[in-house]
């Protein structure tokens, strides 16, 4: 929430700034950008997703709770007797006193005095609906009516021993999350870059508009310097033609100029996030960022380090080995302590009663693979071998990136040569101008040299802007493939959360 009201309050500061003072600097032009690419904001949500799941696998070390319940209608109850069974104890009185009498009717011719009134009275009790009535009370306590079934269950797990995959996962995310800040630095890094660029190309254009004024100003006076010698019959018809063509040239160089310019300003706004019609005025748009020479460095840094694609790599390589170790988990034994709590209706803890009752229980459960056919022995060796290719990939990474910084120290060297260059053919045809026009005012010279002398004039000047603009450019791309490009404006830059 914070982070989120600050990046507000700094979008708002900024836009009034703009909006009052219609002038941004390079570091204003950057946070804007920063602030408003979308590209930033999807990286910080990958972030922030990298994060949680950082926090999600932590949790793999901690005992685990979880309940169950389920429910179950039977078409028929369990019966722990069978129909003959059931049968029998129905008849239970009957049966006995069958098989009293018969016995005593088998005996009775050889005691008959003593067994015949014991007979008698015997057909004269009824000793078979108590006994049937008791078989039936037996059996109906036997019934156990599990139609319907609940049951549930509280399960808690402790993980002892997984074969090292809770602690590999663990560590691929905490290296997940690690790359993800990397890819942000990375898209940073590009959004900044692709600002500088645009914020450089209209300080370009801005002062190739203002030389455009001043070739047609310089055409324009010429113009009308010639017009008045051919009225007064010195100069031809030719070269006022001549000249007046070099006005039209000029005026189609200061019409090019404006609508690059334009365009050049809608693209700066739109990296901004400016509305593309937004009058902005940038602060390296007065004349002293000409008179300005920069200073060559004397040596460069060549590391690889600062670079987010090698972090990334790293990191990866990393992850792999990782990965090894979780491949070869699959195959170790494992430990888990397990404690229960189930609850059923019926209950079995006293008899077939239809009440909620529940009892605890704990135990270890241990799984031991033994035998796959040498599948975790390929799969590691499989693991190993994308560890190896991650490693080569870092490795050739390296060495692009050390060429791409050594080709970006030969730009830079290269862009001071040509601005020295450029400011010496510069300073040489301004004073050639100089000598032109003094020579026409004077009549030594015609109206084509000084034609001439102006077109040179305007190419080193135009010469000169472009190296200037180079150098920025060629010292922006330098930093970037250093890695360090973020590293002139991070104390701007450190609290923006797009």
């Amino acid at each position: 929430m914070y982070r989120h009201l600050s990046f507000l309050i700094l979008s708002l500061t900024f836009a009034c700034i703009c909006k009052a003072q219609d002038s941004l600097s390079l570091d204003s032009c950057r946070i804007l950008a920063l602030t408003n690419n979308k590209r930033l904001r999807i990286s910080h949500e990958k972030i922030a997703a990298a994060h949680y799941e950082q926090k999600a696998a932590f949790t793999n070390y901690l005992p685990k709770l979880k309940a169950t319940g389920t429910y179950l209608h039977n078409t028929q109850s369990v019966s722990l007797l069978s129909k003959h069974q059931k049968q029998a104890l129905s008849a239970l009185g009957t049966t006995v006193q069958d098989e009293l009498k018969y016995s005593l009717t088998n005996i009775s011719g050889l005691l008959p005095d003593q067994l015949s009134p014991l007979i008698e009275l015997l057909g004269r009790t009824d000793i078979a609906s108590p006994l049937n009535l008791l078989g039936q009370r037996v059996n109906n306590l036997l019934r156990t009516d599990t139609r319907n079934l609940w049951s549930g269950a509280l399960t808690l797990t402790q993980p002892i021993y997984m074969g090292g995959k809770i602690r590999a996962y663990h560590r691929i995310t905490k290296h997940l999350y690690q790359i993800a800040g990397w890819e942000q630095e990375q898209e940073r890094q590009s959004v900044i870059l692709s600002a500088d660029e645009a914020y450089w190309q209209v300080i370009s254009l801005v002062h190739k508009k203002k030389l455009a004024e001043s070739f047609l100003k310089l055409t324009t006076t010429l113009e009308e310097d010639i017009n008045k010698l051919t009225e007064a019959g010195i100069a031809t018809r030719a070269d006022a033609l001549a000249v007046k063509v070099k006005t039209g040239e000029a005026e189609l160089a200061l019409s090019q100029a404006n609508d690059g310019l334009a365009l050049s300003r809608m693209l700066l706004c739109m990296l901004c996030g400016l509305p593309l019609d937004s009058a902005i005025r940038l602060s390296d748009e007065s004349l002293q960022m000409l008179s300005t020479i920069p200073v060559p460095p004397t040596s460069y840094a060549i590391s690889t380090q600062n670079r987010p694609e090698i972090q990334q790599l790293i990191l990866a390589t990393d992850i792999y080995q990782e990965k090894i170790q979780l491949t070869k988990s699959e195959f170790l034994p494992t430990i888990a302590l397990t404690g229960n709590y189930l609850l059923s209706k019926p209950s079995l803890l006293n008899g077939f009663e239809k009440k909620f009752r529940g009892t605890w229980n704990i135990g270890l459960l241990v799984n031991i693979p033994i035998f796959h056919w040498g599948e975790g022995l390929n799969k590691t060796k499989k693991a190993q071998a994308e560890a190896r290719i991650s490693q080569y990939e870092l490795e050739e990474a390296k060495e692009l990136v050390s060429l791409q910084v050594r080709q970006s120290v030969y730009q830079l060297e290269e862009a001071y040569r040509s601005h020295t260059i450029s400011q010496r053919n510069s300073q040489r045809a301004q004073e050639n101008l100089r000598i032109a026009n003094l020579g026409f005012q004077e009549g030594v010279i015609s109206s084509s040299q000084v034609l001439e002398a102006q077109t040179a004039w305007l190419a080193a000047q135009s010469a000169n802007i472009d190296a200037l603009i180079s150098i920025r450019i060629a010292e922006a791309n330098l930093k970037r493939a250093q890695g360090t490009l973020t590293s002139a404006s991070k104390k701007l830059i450190s609290n923006i959360q797009p």
